[in-house]
Formats: C-alpha cells, sequence, structure tokens
C-alpha cells in the first residue's frame, strides 16, 4: 500500500502526525513512522472549487486545444486541491465535446471531479456574461448525451424544467443548481421540491431577496439547501456576505471562486463564452458592462471572509467540507476514510503548499 507521513503538524491547534494510505486518511495522531517534517504549520483539507471557468489565458470550453495541465497545476498552486471546470453557454456539440472525455490526472495538478454546466438551461433576462443565441429549455434525451457532469445550472422557469429536475436527479444523480434565473419564490420552491439541492453564485444573476417576493433566495432559506457565493469582495458586498452566513450558515453556504480565464494575468482583455471580457483593476466585465466572474481564486475568497469577520474554520469548511458534502463526497475533512488532500498555511494565513497524497 502507498503511504505517506506528514510529521509535526498543527490540527485544531495541536501538534501532531497524520499518516495516509492509498489517497486516503489512515490515522492522525502521533506516530514512530518517520515522514516529513512539516514544521508545525497548520494542516487544512485543501479547497474543493465546484465553480471555476479557467485561469492562466485557459479556459474549460477549450480545453480540447489544451491548456487542462496549466489550470489544474495553477489551481493546486493556489491552495485548490480539487475542482469542477465549469462550461459556459454555448452550442451543445461543443460543451459535449468538452465534457465527455477521460478525466485525466495531471501531476502535480488539484483533481478534476467532474464539471459543472452551466447553461445552456437558463434565463435570458439573467443570462449575465453568457451567450444568449445559446439558450435552451433542457431535455433529459439531450442531457443524456452528456458524461461527467456533477452539478447543472438552470432556470427553473424554463418550460418543462421542473420535470426535467426531478427526471434529472432520480437517473443521474447530478446535483441540479438553480442560477441565471428570473424564477419566482413559487416555482423556486416547486423546483426545490423536485430535487433542486442549491443556488448558483447567490445574489448574481437573479432576482433579489425582496420582503413581499422573496424569490429564489428566500426559497432556498426557508428550504434549507446550499448556496454558492463569489466571496471576492467585488460581487457580493460584506454585509451581504454576512446575510448569507448566518443565513445559511457554514454547513450550507458554499465559496466559489467563478474565475476566469483572466485570473492570474491581470488586467487586459480576453474572450469568454465567445465575447469579449475587459479586466481593469480586477474587475471583469462584458463590453455592456455586467459582471462577468471573478479574477480571484477560491484561497483568495476564503481569506477576504476571514476579512470580513468570519471565524477561519467556517470559511475554510465553506470552500472543502460543504461543496463535498453538496456532491457527496469524502473529501473536504481532516477524518479518518477521506480523501488525503491538504494544505499547510502560516500563522497569517498565508499559503506554504498544497499537498495530495
Amino acid at each position: 500500500m502507498a503511504e505517506a507521513v506528514l510529521k509535526n503538524v498543527r490540527i485544531d491547534g495541536r501538534l501532531t502526525d497524520l499518516v495516509a494510505k492509498d489517497g486516503k486518511i489512515a490515522s492522525i495522531g502521533k506516530t514512530d513512522k518517520a515522514g516529513e517534517d512539516c514544521g508545525g504549520y497548520d494542516l487544512y483539507p485543501g479547497l474543493f472549487d465546484i465553480h471555476s471557468h479557467g485561469c492562466v489565458g485557459r479556459d474549460t470550453m477549450e480545453i480540447f486545444d489544451g491548456g487542462l495541465e496549466e489550470m489544474c497545476r495553477f489551481e493546486f498552486e493556489h491552495g485548490i486541491t480539487s475542482w469542477l471546470p465549469t462550461t459556459m453557454t454555448m452550442d451543445m456539440d461543443t460543451i459535449r465535446r468538452v465534457v465527455n472525455r477521460p478525466l485525466p490526472k495531471i501531476p502535480g495538478g488539484a483533481k478534476i471531479e467532474g464539471f459543472h454546466m452551466e447553461g445552456p438551461y437558463i434565463a435570458d433576462k439573467y443570462k449575465g456574461a453568457q451567450n444568449g443565441a445559446f439558450i435552451k429549455s433542457p431535455t433529459m434525451e439531450e442531457f443524456c448525451t452528456l458524461q461527467n457532469i456533477r452539478i447543472v445550472t438552470l432556470a427553473p422557469e424554463l418550460a418543462g424544467c421542473v420535470d426535467f429536475i426531478r427526471e434529472c436527479v432520480a437517473k443521474t444523480g447530478c446535483v441540479v443548481s438553480i442560477g441565471h434565473s428570473a424564477t419566482d419564490y413559487a416555482t423556486a420552491v416547486d423546483a426545490i421540491d423536485n430535487g433542486a439541492t442549491c443556488l448558483t453564485h447567490t445574489f448574481n444573476a437573479m432576482p433579489p431577496l425582496h420582503h413581499r417576493d422573496p424569490g429564489p433566495i428566500g426559497a432556498a432559506i426557508e428550504k434549507d439547501i446550499y448556496a454558492e457565493v463569489i466571496c471576492d469582495g467585488l460581487h457580493v458586498s460584506r454585509a451581504a456576505i454576512l446575510t448569507l452566513y448566518r443565513a445559511f450558515g457554514p454547513d450550507r453556504l458554499i465559496f466559489i471562486s467563478d474565475s476566469l480565464r483572466a485570473t492570474g494575468l491581470g488586467d487586459g482583455e480576453f474572450l469568454f463564452g465567445g465575447q469579449k471580457i475587459i479586466v481593469r483593476d480586477g474587475v471583469a466585465r462584458i463590453e455592456a458592462g455586467n459582471l462577468a466572474g471573478s479574477t480571484s481564486t477560491l484561497f483568495d475568497c476564503v481569506k477576504k471572509a476571514i476579512e470580513f469577520g468570519i471565524p477561519k474554520a467556517d470559511a475554510l469548511k465553506m470552500a472543502s467540507a460543504t461543496p463535498a458534502a453538496l456532491l457527496g463526497m469524502k473529501k473536504g475533512q481532516l477524518r479518518v476514510g477521506y480523501d488525503a488532500e491538504f494544505i499547510l498555511v502560516d500563522e497569517n494565513m498565508n499559503l506554504v503548499r498544497s499537498m495530495i497524497l
């Protein structure tokens, strides 16, 4: 059995050791086994970004032309040990070409655990930076031609969508997330009752939470489902982040990056779903002015949450254990039997290194 031993790691404030076998945590506690001395740094589960379109000039929609290795390695170098490359609203042949492929293991890179399919089953009114030319209603016949989809974002008010949600969850086990949607409260509740379990980048590309018309956000709070949020300090204000944190709690709120190919490159002009994106001072917008995803990493979002006043343990949980729980995966926790994916950080929350054992 392949075994790795981490010595002198700090877990919950206590110096200890960790043993991993065959990619899983085998034991946590002092051991006489020889291993790597980790210098007393804090050990946390590796981050899991379930909504990321790209980075370092590369984009999920173009991975058949290369770039997957660069993205996985960039994610890993920035504390993300697992991720779901996220597609855009484009023609179905292109989406199929992206997702219907073996999921490679990239040495020194973050694990690809499948894909997040964001569109084309969305509402034109809230398409945001998505390409409206390809928007359509879903069918199971079409969806079943796709492979490796772990999450599908959709607008439940589209024709036949609630029936699709029920059938999709029953037949594929895929997570259905409400997003890029103009849905009212009643339709959102119906979608949740039929199997939707998450909101996509909450507050962005959906109706606001109104006291007489609570919309999808009110439905999600009432029904106690999960909610993604882009915690980059730009897409959602500090007060709104803290409101979500108190409404959903660390067991239901999920931090995402929604990162674009511009992430890691600075300002400039880029393509996103066939549309021009302009990044100025780290803020990405389409030419019409709409926000177009972020240029932050998930680790950046965790640090921003801590800056906002969220406890460190909860901020890290919402970027690791909580997204894993949404997907029913045994990762994101320092527990025996869970995936051996870790980050080491110093006392100032600076990333020292990422590890997949």
